[in-house]
């Protein structure tokens, strides 16, 4: 949980008053949304991969969107080529 006293007050009471949140629920969506955006582009690749091999996609298509994918996130990697996705996931 955040602390009582947070650099977040200011952005939880915002989504307090914008949204049905209590402060504790607004509290964790902004830890959420903060871990997610922490994710390393190598977290992101292994993610994305298992969650895409899990929803039935074979390895040729689940490169070609994490490639496409990458580029979208909040602070953008450097373009990793299909070789280097595939290094990341198995080394």
């Amino acid at each position: 949980m955040l602390e009582r006293r947070s650099s977040y007050d200011d952005l939880i009471d915002h989504l307090v008053r914008s949204t049905a949140l209590q402060r504790g629920e607004a509290s964790r969506v902004i830890l959420d949304v903060l871990a997610y955006f922490d994710e390393t582009a190598e977290e992101f690749v292994r993610r994305r991969h298992r969650e895409l091999q899990s929803g039935g996609l074979v390895n040729a298509e689940i490169f070609e969107r994490i490639a496409a994918e990458l580029p979208h996130r909040a602070v953008a990697p450097p373009e990793l080529s299909l070789r280097q996705l595939r290094r990341i996931v198995y080394g």
